[in-house]
């Protein structure tokens, strides 16, 4: 199977069809198979990282520079 030709065969089908439901349907089949990395973490990881983001709008943080200077100190 040439992959390049049968997505060039795909495309020539989905652009002649007026059909909603045949568009619709491969809608869907691209939303399935598109994964939201956010949903794949756990609630304790997703709590850091807004955790995380809330200390950082608050100006909680510490530059690369001054962090690194720190692990050299040690």
């Amino acid at each position: 199977m040439d992959i390049q030709l049968e997505k060039q065969e795909l495309m020539k089908r989905l652009s002649e069809t007026n059909d909603p439901s045949i568009i619709e349907s491969i809608k869907k089949i691209f939303q399935k198979e598109k994964k939201d990395w956010w949903n794949e973490l756990s609630e304790n990881h997703k709590a850091t990282i807004e955790q995380g983001e809330k200390d950082f709008e608050n100006g909680d943080f510490v530059t690369s520079e001054d962090f690194f200077s720190m692990l050299k100190a040690r």
